[in-house]
């Protein structure tokens, strides 16, 4: 590690001292992130505890499921350093999704969903996640866990999980606004924002953005239905696949018009060559 990005880390563990209760707590938590930043292979708890001097995982994995800290707190400590360091005019919010393989039923959320990291349905948790990119840097911003249905309808399990009662249903698109609106309203200076196709179809997560006229680039579905509404009406038949089929097709037919035009003149340079030669023989 440079001295440069020791002294950051040093720096970053100073100011999350303040939100653990215990000092032990603090410490441990302070090695856990010297660790997440060290050339470590694997960023499991031995591998973490070994590259940080400690015979054993246990102080590491507290930090995770043990300890007390307000992880709001130290959310919002994170922002203010990516504003003062990393903010940009021209930085872009990025929004995503990351699965969480599980083998028991047991952890908050767990439930057969579609898995973005093994690329098909299996037994996972979901993360909703916002990161920020600029020219100074990227980094993960902010988080959520996604509940389905299945969990927040049975509170019972909720509260073996420790899932608050209070907290009801979201969609994805749902968690993804609470995260975007956040740093917006923290002041998160952002020209964009990016996302896949699990947000970009979600009309209500599009207006919400708009309504903050906030630039946004998204993925939809090739079959979405295209609408220029507000203010030109309502969606008509074309869907995305149909706009881009007829856009190649206007395409093809002017590199032909282009090529046409060329070819004719060629063709009559060729023939006022050939003319001027008669003329002279």
């Amino acid at each position: 590690m440079t001295t440069e990005c020791a002294r950051e880390v040093e720096g970053a563990a100073a100011r999350l001292r303040r939100h653990f209760r215990r000092a032990q707590a603090a410490e441990h938590a302070m090695d856990y992130l010297r660790g997440l930043v060290a050339e470590v292979e694997r960023k499991n708890g031995w591998q973490l505890a070994e590259e940080v001097g400690y015979a054993h995982p246990r102080g590491i994995q507290r930090v995770l499921d043990r300890y007390a800290w307000d992880a709001e707190a130290v959310r919002n400590d994170l922002r203010a350093y990516v504003i003062a360091e990393l903010g940009d005019p021209t930085g872009v919010l990025v929004v995503d999704e990351t699965g969480f393989p599980k083998q028991g039923r047991h952890s908050a959320g767990v439930a057969r969903q579609y898995c973005s990291t093994l690329g098909k349905r299996a037994t996972c948790q979901i993360g909703v996640f916002l990161g920020y990119a600029s020219a100074k840097g990227h980094v993960g911003l902010d988080r959520a866990l996604y509940l389905p249905q299945e969990w927040t309808d049975d509170r019972e399990r909720c509260q073996q999980a420790g899932i608050p009662e209070e907290v009801p249903f979201r969609t994805k698109p749902q968690l993804a606004w609470e995260l975007v609106e956040r740093a917006l309203e923290a002041g998160v200076p952002a020209a964009w924002l990016a996302a896949d196709e699990v947000y970009g179809n979600d009309s209500k997560f599009r207006r919400a953005l708009e309504a903050r006229e906030q630039a946004y680039v998204v993925a939809v579905r090739s079959d979405y239905p295209v609408s220029t509404w507000p203010p030109f009406g309502p969606p008509d038949r074309w869907t995305m696949a149909a706009v881009i089929a007829a856009a190649l097709c206007q395409y093809a037919a002017e590199v032909h018009n282009v090529f046409a035009a060329k070819m004719r003149h060629e063709s009559a340079g060729t023939e006022g060559k050939q003319h001027e030669l008669a003329r002279l023989s």
